[in-house]
Parts: structure tokens; C-alpha cells; sequence
């Protein structure tokens, strides 16, 4: 049987670097760049992600503050115009006011003169619808006299004769003397004689609250069936 030549020893390689080192297995070191930038709180692109957040926080703030004062002014200017449109309207704020000369007028001012010249609507108002009041009196004593008038015709067509005898100025006499009779005596009663401009100011007043027609008509009324008593 043949033999097998031994396997030539193969010289492994040295293990020791160009200085007689061991090498080192372990991975290079790093940088002190590369340990700071591993860092969370230096990293770069975390400042400017907390740069952009501060800076929208402020943009923010900003627009909240920019929409309040844009309100603000809104508000200013709606009330600037209601005083201006007082003022137009309202007749005594136009008027000069030579107490404070040719001055702007305040905000209370012109709130006074609205609320005088309200007050004076309101008083107006009043007195108007007492005049509207008193008309409408006056118009229904007309429609009165105007059925009595009618009557007194319908009554004299039905019975043509009846006006034939006539009276005499004596009677007439006595219908005008009743009538005037009752006029004086409340004439009397209220006209003052203190002076002439009372008994002007009582004249007029006495007039509007005794000659009505209504009154009128009451008081013919009265003095006829008192003379038709006498007569027959």
C-alpha cells in the first residue's frame, strides 16, 4: 500500500499590526460632531421644528389680536354712526348751542336732546289724539243736529198747516233772551276779570267749552219747551 505525503504547514498570518498590536475588533469611535448630533435636544432639524412651532404660536396670537382690534373698531364705528344719525335726526342737536359755543357736542349731550325731544313726541301725541277726541264729539253732535234737522223737515212736509199761524216778534224775543239767559250765566261763572288778558285767555276757553253744538243744542231745546209751556 502506497503512503500519502503529509499537507505542508501553511504559516497563518500575523496578528499583530505594523507596530507588533493586536488589532482592535471593536468599530471606530465617533466624532464628538457625531455624538452631539445624536442627541435629541441638538439635533438640527428638532430646533427648527420647534422654531416653526413658536413661530405659529406667534402668528397665531397675532391674528387673534388683529381680529379683536378689527372687532374693536367695528363696534367704534357702528356707534360713531348711530350718534351721527341722532344728531341729524333729532332737530335740537342741530340747533347752536351758545353755551358751549361752536364746540362739538358730547355723547351726553346729544343723548339728552334725543331723550327731551322723545318726551316732547310723546306730549305731542297726546294732546293730538285729545284733539282727535274732541272732534269726534263735535261730528257726532253734527250728525245729531243733522237727524233733528231732518226730522223737523219730515214733521213740517207730513203736516203743512201746522206752520201757518205765525208769532210774534215777542215770542221770538223770548226764545233769543232764554238763550242768551243761559249763555251768560256760565259766562259769568267763568270769566275772571282780573285783567284783560285773563278775561281774553277766559273768552276763548269759555267759547270751546260752552258754545258747542251739542251744548248749543240742549240749551234751544230747553228755552223752547219752557216757551211752549207758557204759550199754550
Amino acid at each position: 500500500m502506497r503512503e500519502v505525503p503529509p499537507v505542508p504547514k501553511v504559516p497563518l498570518p500575523s496578528l499583530s499590526g505594523p507596530r507588533g498590536c493586536r488589532e482592535d475588533s471593536s468599530p471606530p469611535a465617533r466624532s464628538k460632531v457625531e455624538y452631539a448630533y445624536s442627541d435629541n435636544s441638538l439635533d438640527p432639524d428638532d430646533e427648527d421644528s420647534d422654531y416653526h412651532q413658536e413661530s405659529y404660536k406667534e402668528s397665531y396670537k397675532d391674528r387673534r389680536r388683529r381680529a379683536h382690534t378689527q372687532a374693536e373698531q367695528k363696534r367704534r364705528d357702528a356707534i360713531k354712526r348711530g350718534y351721527d344719525d341722532l344728531q341729524t335726526i333729532v332737530p335740537t342737536c342741530q340747533q347752536q348751542d351758545f353755551s358751549i359755543g361752536s364746540q362739538k357736542l358730547s355723547k351726553a349731550i346729544v343723548l339728552q336732546k334725543t331723550i327731551d325731544y322723545i318726551q316732547f313726541l310723546h306730549k305731542e301725541k297726546k294732546k293730538q289724539e285729545e284733539e282727535v277726541s274732541t272732534l269726534r264729539k263735535d261730528v257726532m253732535a253734527l250728525k245729531i243736529m243733522k237727524v233733528n234737522y231732518e226730522q223737523i223737515v219730515k214733521a213740517h212736509q207730513d203736516n203743512p198747516h201746522e206752520g201757518e199761524d205765525q208769532v210774534s216778534d215777542q215770542v221770538k224775543f223770548n226764545v233769543f233772551q232764554g238763550i242768551m239767559d243761559s249763555l251768560f250765566q256760565s259766562f259769568n261763572a267763568s270769566i275772571s276779570m282780573a285783567s284783560f288778558q285773563e278775561l281774553s285767555a277766559c273768552v276763548f276757553s269759555w267759547i270751546e267749552e260752552h258754545c258747542k253744538p251739542q251744548t248749543l243744542r240742549e240749551i234751544v231745546i230747553g228755552v223752547l219747551h219752557q216757551l211752549k209751556n207758557q204759550l199754550y
